[in-house]
């Protein structure tokens, strides 16, 4: 079990997260607080992943600047149903990235055990909490040093070296989050 605050120096935001490992996997539950760009905003998200940290549901409810959205997600085979509706294009897909935290960093980095000087892409669920959209994105990450990362948005060419704790979580994200506290 492991709890902890994230602050989000872009986002102008605080995230109280809990992660909480049983017999089946893992489950996090985190809620974030934020102002950013003339939006104020609120999410609380829950995670479901196996013991490989690949995700198998997810559900993020948003209010930002009081518009209410919800995103639920449900893997069934290699099938992601969101909302009801099932979306072939995310089909086979491990992971999902949720816009305002660093957590969603973890999965893949947890999943994949890269060697020193290796990477991979990946393909994510991208959850855009602020515009309130979902869509797929390719994404890449190199093991830099022990507990050092090098993450690349494939699309934007977004890059950002992230330091992490034993236990895969971000520690540091330079210019987007940094840990503040932990139980």
């Amino acid at each position: 079990m492991k709890t902890l605050i994230w602050q989000g120096i872009l986002y102008q935001s605080l995230e109280y997260f809990h992660l909480q490992p049983d017999d089946e996997g893992y489950t996090v539950e985190s809620k974030i607080l934020g102002y950013h760009e003339g939006k104020i905003y609120a999410v609380n998200y829950r995670i479901c992943t196996d013991k490989d940290w690949i995700v198998q549901d997810f559900l993020v409810e948003s209010e930002v600047n009081r518009v209410v959205k919800t995103f639920a997600g449900k893997r069934s085979g290699n099938q992601w149903e969101i909302n009801n509706t099932v979306h072939p294009e995310f089909n086979n897909f491990k992971f999902i990235d949720i816009s305002l935290t660093p957590f969603t960093n973890t999965l893949p980095i947890n999943n994949l055990k890269l060697s020193e000087n290796s990477s991979q892409k990946i393909d994510v669920i991208y959850i855009d909490v602020l515009n309130q959209h979902v869509r797929p994105v390719q994404q890449q990450y190199t093991r830099t040093a022990s507990h050092k990362y090098l993450y690349e948005n494939i699309e934007n060419d977004f890059k950002a070296e992230i330091s992490v704790d034993e236990m895969g979580l971000v520690t540091s994200y330079p210019e987007l989050f940094e840990k503040i506290a932990e139980l």
